[in-house]
């Protein structure tokens, strides 16, 4: 089957296409015939080498967290899927494939597409656990940095849906956006503490940082210290006493199941920022690392 492989770290350059053997699946696992991968920024922070610490890679190594396709085969004790069924989920062997193996999946619904259905399964998973983390009330104010993003996208509807008041940074082209998903928006960088003051004179009661852009100063001013505040994206929080959440905290198929609906009703947002074929995964994630994207870049599998 076709990959992308990298077997060094480095910039995209160092992504390029292989074959490799068609997996089989283990116990537990579906096989998946993958129509559509997930492009995160996580995955360059891989390719480089940054994350070593945090998310040792084997080389070579075949990059992607999230797919979308068909069942194509079944591991022992597998009963809630089908071959044949339209899936989507997070990758136990690297999405940017023809084929990969999965251990969670949920069905994906008829009106939802292929690319709509790879942008929920990450970005779903840390915007839900970060607001959890954060334990997110009824009539709070929430900070949502870096909110134009995937996780960003996600993470004010599902504050707002909670009842919170969200504010949300970007850049300025993405101030309507913002506000089309209920957010009251402003921009980011220099004067960020009074312009988040003057929206929110009483107050912000939760931080969550999804832009890793060196917002959490600011933050720990507009909270007057570290409670209350998660970043999924800045590597310098333990240095400033906040909460960094690395890593899956909850990979939930009853969870990922409910978001697909609402996506497929119309209830949830999910912005696909651009598409490319699988050969283009390099130009995907030099996109991506380069920042400000609105939804996410999906690659498609033929």
């Amino acid at each position: 089957m076709k990959t992308i492989v990298f077997d060094r770290f480095g910039g995209p350059e160092v992504l390029h296409e292989s074959e490799t053997n068609t997996p089989e699946p283990g116990a537990g696992q579906v096989r998946i015939r993958v129509k559509a991968a997930g492009v995160n920024p996580l995955d360059g922070k891989i390719r480089s080498g940054a994350l070593e610490a945090v998310f040792p890679t084997p080389l070579p190594a075949v990059p992607g967290l999230e797919i979308a396709g068909v069942v194509d085969a079944l591991g022992e004790g597998v009963d809630l899927v089908a071959v044949g069924d339209h899936v989507l989920g997070w990758a136990d062997t690297g999405g940017y494939a023809e084929y990969a193996l999965a251990g969670t999946v949920a069905r994906k619904p008829g009106a939802l597409s292929w690319e709509q259905a790879a942008t929920l399964p990450v970005a779903g998973e840390a915007a839900e656990s970060g607001l959890r983390m954060l334990d997110i009330a009824q009539g709070e104010t929430v900070l949502i940095h870096g909110a134009a993003g995937a996780v960003g996208t996600l993470a004010v509807q599902l504050a707002a849906a909670r009842g919170a008041r969200v504010i949300a940074t970007a850049g300025r082209g993405n101030q309507g956006y913002l506000a089309s998903l209920g957010a009251v928006p402003t921009v980011y960088g220099d004067g960020l503490v009074e312009r988040v003051r003057a929206l929110a004179p009483e107050g912000i009661d939760a931080v969550f940082d999804v832009a890793g852009k060196s917002a959490l100063r600011d933050s720990i001013e507009l909270r007057g210290g570290t409670d209350r505040i998660v970043t999924i994206a800045d590597f310098t929080a333990g240095q400033l006493g906040i909460t960094f959440a690395a890593g899956p905290q909850e990979r939930s198929a009853s969870h990922l199941a409910a978001l697909a609906e609402q996506a497929a009703k119309g209830d949830l947002v999910t912005t696909v920022a651009a598409t490319y074929p699988l050969a283009e995964a390099a130009t995907a994630q030099q996109i991506s690392d380069a920042g400000h994207v609105r939804g996410k870049l999906v690659l498609t599998v033929a």
